[in-house]
């Protein structure tokens, strides 16, 4: 196996595969021997598939000595349970599709499978992918390879703990409320959140497999543990969705720049409604130091828009779309308790759910000036860097979603300022990296992002390289 090992990045294994010092059934039986060995700690990994893993490896190393240079051929790797894939389960968590199994795959899937990839299995997600967590009624509760008390993020926490543990070198998530991004900080890994046009958003969740050109933010992406290993997935999964590839072909532009002296960098002043952890900020200042002294123009600055009206057309937002499956009195009764509390940001989650298809329109509207804030802001930045999180992983939690509470520096506050983080990529489409921000004083991971102009995916991906030798990926001590 010469230097390659469990931790290993996927861009080293397949460099190891092309030079002939390891086959696919090596790095298969490695990665299944170490799930055996460490998956019964954590729960990370959902559906186990070793059978279909072994022979997917054992055609990739036919395929390469016929001279296939497919770019994933023969790389074990994992996908999130809920990603619709032909002869595995799509729960999503839930209880009432355990049985349910695609017959085809999803684009995602497709594209993975045609790039050369072995399914080693599928990760673990929470009820519905609506979690922070991935606490699933179905598969279990996943635990955190930093610390096993504590969340390894959610939704795809059961992708990000495979990842930190060593499991899988390559895993594709989603992300409508941080589902990417939050596991990546929180198991001290990477994620890209795409431009929400980049990659087929269908396929999902189950159990259809059709594109909606109203079922905006959410999108699906990688997670890995180097910068340069969610690029060779994006690259692989990227690409027009089923009837638009007829004529569109997507052609990401190269990152704007190649050296980290030649970035500006602005830095998102605190947000006064969701105040991150003293840790957290520290990181991001360390960060800011880090990019300055490297030559880059590094200054406070953000887009010309509300920011609290701004995450409140979000939340709205967020709740018209994972809402749609309520019945209409459920929707209506939900949303007058909400309006009953006085608060605005209940508030605004109501309104997505009682909302007309006129005041959704209108929400669209006020959804393309905030697009348009973000180009002409980056006209002037090349990447907005912030917190992943507003703090870093927090003990595992049970009880209803709306009364739970997180504790930050020893202040009480709403568990939903978990989402304020993430948002500011999602309610307008940009793409945003998550990457590493070293660790906490209770030794856990931080993870900070850079948020990018749409469809220049390439520049966030290509910052968070640059930045790896400030912090990058470690494995957690338990696991190393």
């Amino acid at each position: 196996m010469g230097n390659i090992g469990v931790y290993s990045t996927a861009t080293e294994m397949l460099a190891a595969l092309d030079r002939g010092e390891v086959t696919s059934v090596d790095l298969v039986e490695m990665q299944l021997e170490r799930i055996d060995a460490v998956d019964g700690d954590i729960n990370a990994i959902a559906v186990n598939t070793p059978d279909r893993a072994r022979a997917a490896a054992q055609e990739a190393d036919r395929r390469r000595a016929d001279g296939d240079s497919a770019p994933l051929l023969g790389l074990p790797l994992t996908l999130k349970e809920s990603t619709r894939t032909a002869g595995l389960p799509q729960s999503a968590g839930i209880p009432e599709f355990a049985g349910f199994v695609p017959e085809t795959d999803g684009r995602v899937a497709e594209r993975v499978s045609a790039a050369g990839g072995c399914l080693l299995g599928t990760t673990n997600i929470p009820f519905a992918l609506s979690d922070w967590q991935a606490d699933s009624a179905v598969y279990g509760r996943t635990l955190n390879p930093w610390d096993t008390t504590r969340s390894p993020g959610g939704s795809t926490g059961g992708g990000g703990a495979a990842l930190a543990a060593g499991m899988t070198p390559l895993e594709i998530g989603s992300d409508i409320g941080g589902s990417i991004r939050v596991p990546a900080a929180f198991c001290g890994v990477y994620g890209h959140r795409p431009t929400e046009t980049a990659i087929p958003r269908s396929g999902s969740m189950p159990p259809h497999d059709l594109e909606n050109p109203a079922a905006i933010m959410g999108v699906q992406g990688p997670l890995a543990r180097s910068a340069a290993d969610l690029e060779l997935m994006f690259d692989v999964v990227a690409g027009p969705i089923e009837l638009e590839d007829r004529a569109w072909r997507l052609d990401v532009p190269p990152s704007r720049h190649e050296s980290l002296g030649e970035f500006r960098v602005a830095v998102m002043p605190e947000i006064p409604f969701a105040k991150p952890s003293r840790a957290m900020q520290a990181s991001v200042e360390s960060l800011a130091a880090f990019a300055s002294d490297g030559g880059a123009r590094v200054a406070e600055a953000m887009p010309s828009f509300d920011a609290e009206q701004y995450f409140h057309d979000y939340l709205t937002t967020l709740m018209l779309i994972t809402t749609q499956a309520m019945s209409d009195d459920h929707r209506h009764s939900a949303a007058e308790k909400m309006i009953a509390t006085g608060d605005s940001t209940e508030i605004a989650r109501a309104k997505g759910m009682t909302m007309s298809a006129v005041d959704f329109l209108q929400l669209l509207d006020r959804r393309e000036l905030a697009r348009r804030a973000w180009a002409e802001f980056f006209e002037e930045w090349d990447v907005l860097i912030c917190p992943t999180a507003i703090d870093a992983a927090f003990p595992h939690t049970d009880g209803k979603f709306n009364d739970r509470t997180l504790e930050i520096d020893g202040e009480t506050v709403p568990y939903h300022h978990m989402v304020v983080y993430p948002m500011w990529a999602i309610f307008a489409g940009q793409p945003a990296t998550a990457f590493p921000g070293g660790l906490d004083p209770r030794g856990l991971p931080l993870g900070l992002q850079a948020i990018g102009p749409y469809l220049e995916d390439r520049t966030t991906m290509r910052f968070a390289g640059l930045v790896e030798e400030w912090n990058g990926f470690v494995p957690p001590p338990a696991y190393a």
